[in-house]
C-alpha cells in the first residue's frame, strides 16, 4: 500500500508499506507502482516550485511600484555635498553618456556602418553619406586614438591589482589548508586549573565589559549569558556600559542588572552623560575606574554576543606561561545565518574572515585585527599600548596595531565560538560595511608614521603597510569598483580597449570558490555571492574614499540594528520573546505615537545602485551589437543584482 500525504506545495511525504512478495512478477508490479508514485510526487514538487517562482515574478512589479510610491511619500532630508553625492553625480553623468552613445551606435548599426576592430578600414571621403555618417566616423577615430589607450592602461593596472589580490587570497587558503592538514592550533598542556605543588589554583581577577547603546532587543540575553560564565564569583567583575539616550531602555537595563545583582553577581551599571568617542570613549571611561586596577584581564562582548559558560576557562589559560601574549580572540558563530539570502551571503564572508584570514595570521604571524568583541585582553597590554583612543571608529583595529607595534602577540581560537547576529536588512548591513571600510583607511593615515618609526622588524612593517592595510583594505574595494563598474561598461562602448574573458568570469569564480571554501554548504550560492560582492563594491569604495580623504562620514557610527535572536536551535522561542518584549513596551510606544505623528519604517531606494544598474544594463545592450557572450551575460546578471539591491529587495523586507 502506498500513502501520499501532501502538506504543502513544496513538501511531500511518502509512506510505503509493502507486504512480502510471493512472486517475482508481483514484486515487479509493486516496484513499478512505487516508481510511478515517486515520479508523481517529484512532478508535484517541481510544479510547486514553478508556481512559487511564477508568483514571485508576478508580485515583483507590484512590489517595485509600491516601493517607489512609498519612497516619494517619505520626506527626504537635504543631502550635504559629500563624496556620496559626488559619486552619484559621476555615475549619473556616465549613464547619460552611455545612453547617448548607445543611441548613436544603434543608428549606425541600423544603417550598416559597422567597422570592427582591430582593422578599422574607414571609407574614402567620396563614400561618406551625410553628416550623421561623417560624425560617426569622427567618433570612431576619436575613440581609437584618444579614449582607448587610457582605458586600456587603467584596465591593465586594475587587472594587475586583481591578480596580486587573488594571489594573496590563494596563499591564505593554502595556509589554512596546511593548518588543517597538520592540525595546528593553540593548545593548553595539562590541567590549567591545578597548581603544580598541589595547592589550590588561584583564579585571576577578570573584568567583563558589555558596551551597548540603545540595544532594546538584545540587552537581556547578553547580560544573562555573561552572568552565567563559569568562573568564581569573587574573581569576576561585570560592567554594563550603557550609552543609551532612551530613558525607557536605560530603565530596562538597570532592572536587568539589579536582578542579577540580587543573585550574588558582582555587576555594575555605568552610564555616560556625554557620549563622546562612541565605543572607544565608552571603554576608555570604564577602564579609568579605580576597581579596574585589581583586574588582570578584560573580556569584551558586544550587546548581541552570548558566550558559553566555559568561555573564560577556554581562553584565560592560554595566558599562563605566555607573558608576551596580549590578546586571545574567539570566533563568531551566527544565530541567524539562514534567515534570508543576505545573511547567507554575509556568513560566507565572515567564515572566510575567521577560518582563513584570522586563523592563518594568528598561526604564522601572531598578529591579526582584533574583532572588537569575543576577545580577552591582558590589561597590561592595553595600558602599554596607550589604551583606547577616540580617534577612529575602528578602535579595535587601532588598539591591535598599537599592541603589535609594542611587541605583544595574539592568539586566535578557531574552536571557541561565541553566538551573535548578522544584520538582516540591507540598510543595516550597508552602514556596518561603510564603517568597517572607512575606519581602517582613516586609521592607516594616523598609524603610518608610527609603523615606519617602530622597532619591529622590516618584514612586519611590510606586512602591516602592504598587506594588512593597502592590499586588503584599500586596493580590494578600489579595483572591484573601478574594474567591474567603470572599466567594463566603458569597454563595451570603446571596443578597442577590451577586458579578456578570464578577468570577467574565470578568475572571479575561482576566487569566489576560495571564499566559500570554509563554508562548503554555501556552494550553491557561489554565483549570487560573486554578483553581490561586486554590488557591495560601490559602498566599500565610497567608504574607502571617505576614510582616505578624511571626509565627514569617515567618523560616523550608526548602531547596527539587532533582531534579538537567542539561539540558533530555537528561533521560535526568540520570536515569542520578541513578542513578549513588544507587549511589555506597548505603553511606551503608545506614548510616542501620541506625542508625534505615526512614522512607518520602509525600505529605502539607493540611487547609486539604481544608476549603476541602468548603466550595466545599457552596456549589456551595447555588447549585443558585438556579440560578446560572456560580457553580455555578466553585465546582464550584474545589472539585475544592482537593480534588486537598489530597490532594497535583498534582506529583511519592511512595511
Amino acid at each position: 500500500m502506498v500513502v501520499v500525504a501532501m502538506e504543502s506545495p513544496n513538501y511531500s511525504v511518502v509512506e510505503i508499506d509493502v507486504p512480502p512478495a510471493h512472486s517475482a512478477d508481483k514484486g515487479r508490479g509493486k516496484n513499478a507502482k512505487q516508481f510511478t508514485w515517486v515520479l508523481l510526487l517529484k512532478a508535484h514538487r517541481a510544479v510547486g516550485c514553478l508556481a512559487y517562482l511564477a508568483a514571485t515574478l508576478c508580485a515583483l512589479p507590484k512590489t517595485i511600484k509600491k516601493r517607489l510610491t512609498l519612497q516619494h511619500q517619505i520626506p527626504s532630508k537635504s543631502d550635504k555635498l559629500s563624496k556620496g553625492s559626488l559619486l552619484f553625480k559621476f555615475i549619473r553623468g556616465f549613464l547619460v553618456l552611455s545612453l547617448v552613445t548607445l543611441a548613436f551606435e544603434l543608428v549606425a548599426h541600423w544603417n550598416g556602418w559597422n567597422f570592427q576592430k582591430p582593422n578599422l578600414h574607414l571609407p574614402e571621403s567620396r563614400e561618406i553619406r551625410g553628416w550623421t555618417h561623417s560624425a560617426y566616423l569622427s567618433w570612431l577615430l576619436f575613440r581609437a586614438n584618444y579614449i582607448a589607450y587610457p582605458i586600456q592602461v587603467m584596465s591593465n593596472i586594475c587587472v594587475v591589482l586583481f591578480l596580486i589580490q587573488s594571489a594573496d587570497r590563494l596563499i591564505l587558503c593554502l595556509g589554512c589548508f596546511w593548518i588543517k592538514l597538520k592540525n595546528i592550533k593553540p593548545r593548553i598542556e595539562g590541567d590549567p586549573f591545578k597548581a603544580d605543588d598541589g595547592s589550590e589554583y588561584e583564579y585571576p581577577m577578570v573584568l567583563v565589559q558589555i558596551p551597548m547603546c540603545n540595544e532594546r532587543e538584545v540587552y537581556e540575553q547578553s547580560i544573562s549569558a555573561v552572568c552565567q560564565l563559569d568562573w568564581p564569583k569573587d574573581r569576576l567583575l561585570i560592567q554594563v556600559l550603557d550609552d543609551s539616550d532612551d530613558d525607557s531602555i536605560q530603565t530596562l537595563i538597570k532592572a536587568e542588572v539589579s536582578k542579577w545583582k540580587q543573585r550574588g553577581i558582582d555587576i555594575i551599571y555605568r552610564h555616560r552623560l556625554v557620549r563622546t568617542g562612541y565605543k572607544a570613549g565608552n571603554l576608555k571611561s570604564a577602564m579609568s575606574c579605580d576597581y579596574v586596577k585589581n583586574c588582570e584581564f578584560v573580556a569584551i562582548f558586544d550587546a548581541d554576543f552570548q558566550p558559553n559558560p566555559d568561555f573564560l576557562k577556554q581562553t584565560i589559560p592560554h595566558f599562563q606561561g605566555n607573558p608576551d601574549l596580549g590578546l586571545v580572540q574567539a570566533r563568531w558563530s551566527f544565530v541567524n545565518k539562514d534567515e534570508n539570502l543576505l545573511t547567507r551571503l554575509q556568513y560566507i564572508n565572515l567564515c572566510y574572515h575567521f577560518e582563513v584570514e584570522q586563523q592563518v595570521n594568528g598561526v604564522f604571524l601572531n598578529f591579526f585585527g582584533f574583532n572588537g568583541t569575543a576577545g580577552v585582553w591582558r590589561i597590561k597590554a592595553l595600558e602599554d599600548s596607550g589604551g583606547w583612543l577616540e580617534r577612529t571608529t575602528v578602535e579595535d583595529m587601532d588598539i591591535a596595531v598599537r599592541a603589535h607595534l609594542n611587541g605583544w602577540k595574539f592568539i586566535f581560537l578557531n574552536d571557541v565560538k561565541v553566538l551573535c547576529e548578522v544584520p538582516e536588512s540591507y540598510e543595516a548591513y550597508r552602514k556596518q560595511q561603510h564603517r568597517w571600510h572607512s575606519g581602517p583607511i582613516h586609521l592607516f593615515r594616523l598609524c603610518l608614521p608610527s609603523i615606519i618609526t617602530s622597532k619591529i622588524s622590516v618584514w612586519k612593517k611590510a606586512n602591516l603597510i602592504l598587506l594588512f592595510f593597502l592590499l586588503r583594505k584599500l586596493i580590494l574595494p578600489f579595483y572591484s569598483f573601478v574594474l567591474f563598474c567603470v572599466i567594463l561598461p566603458l569597454t563595451m562602448f570603446v571596443p578597442e580597449a577590451e577586458l579578456p574573458a578570464w578577468v570577467i568570469c574565470y578568475v572571479p569564480i575561482l576566487m569566489s570558490f576560495l571564499n566559500i571554501f570554509p563554508a562548503p554548504k554555501s556552494f550553491p550560492f557561489v554565483v549570487p555571492y560573486l554578483l553581490f560582492e561586486n554590488t557591495m563594491s560601490v559602498t566599500k569604495f565610497n567608504a574607502t574614499i571617505s576614510g582616505l580623504f578624511k571626509l565627514g562620514s569617515s567618523y560616523e557610527w550608526v548602531v547596527t540594528k539587532k533582531a534579538g535572536r537567542s539561539s540558533e536551535s530555537n528561533l521560535l522561542d526568540a520570536a515569542e520573546k520578541e513578542t513578549k518584549n513588544q507587549m511589555t513596551n506597548n505603553k511606551v510606544k503608545e506614548q510616542e505615537k501620541a506625542a508625534s505623528p505615526t512614522a512607518r519604517k520602509v525600505n529605502k531606494i539607493y540611487k547609486k545602485e539604481l544608476a549603476l544598474a541602468l548603466l550595466l544594463l545599457t552596456a549589456a545592450l551595447r555588447s549585443l551589437l558585438t556579440a560578446q557572450g560572456i560580457h553580455f551575460y555578466f553585465l546582464l546578471f550584474q545589472g539585475a543584482v544592482f537593480l534588486l539591491v537598489g530597490l532594497d529587495l535583498v534582506g529583511e523586507q519592511l512595511s
